[in-house]
Formats: C-alpha cells, structure tokens, sequence
C-alpha cells in the first residue's frame, strides 16, 4: 500500500519559514519524481517545485529563491523548506509522486501565513 504522508504544517508569520515534509511508503522512492503543489482556498491546485530522482529541481516563478526541495533516498522522504513566507502561500500544500504514468497524492498539509 502505497502512502504519502506530509508534516510540517502550521501558523506563521510573514517573513517566517517552515519546513514541510512527505514520508513515502510503498513505492522505490528513487525512481519517482517527487514535487510539492499546493492549492489556496477557491483556487486549483498548482505546482510548487519538483525534484528527480537524481536531484535535479524546478520552482514555479512565485516561490523561486524562496523554496527549496530536496529529498533523502535513504529516508524515502521528500522536504520543502520554505523561507520569507508570504500570506499568498496560504495552502494546503501536497507532496506526489510520479513515474512515468503512475502517480500518487497525500493528504496535504496546511500551510498559514498570517499576523
């Protein structure tokens, strides 16, 4: 049984960080893609930043220089570190998993940022 499970979340404030992360089970979590999206309330859900098995990461504009991913193979654990936070990255955040055609989601974390 495959799980993705994230942690981290909470209340922030502005200019804080968090570091988010996603527990995997049940997959050989090198050969996945893993990214974190996220989704604010009333808006779709939208790509956070991805990473490769090997490492390679890519950020959506908004949070370049702000985020970074990064993952442990040996832990099978994915993160998202999360700096100069701002009120727009209120969302729940979610970790997947994908390969090729397989992908899975967890339950997502919320994120706050407010004063």
């Amino acid at each position: 049984q495959v799980q993705l499970v994230e942690s981290g979340g909470g209340l922030v404030q502005p200019g804080g960080s968090l570091r988010l992360s996603c527990a995997a089970s049940g997959i050989t979590f090198s050969l996945y893609v893993m990214a974190w999206y996220r989704q604010a309330s009333g808006k779709q859900r939208e790509l956070v930043a991805t990473i490769t098995g090997a490492g390679t990461s890519n950020y959506a504009d908004s949070v370049k220089g702000r985020f970074t991913i990064s993952r442990d193979n040996a832990k099978n654990t994915v993160y998202l570190e999360m700096n100069n936070l701002k009120p727009e990255d209120t969302a729940v955040y979610y970790c997947y998993a994908r390969k090729i055609t397989i992908n899975y989601w967890g339950k997502g974390t919320l994120v706050t940022i407010s004063s």
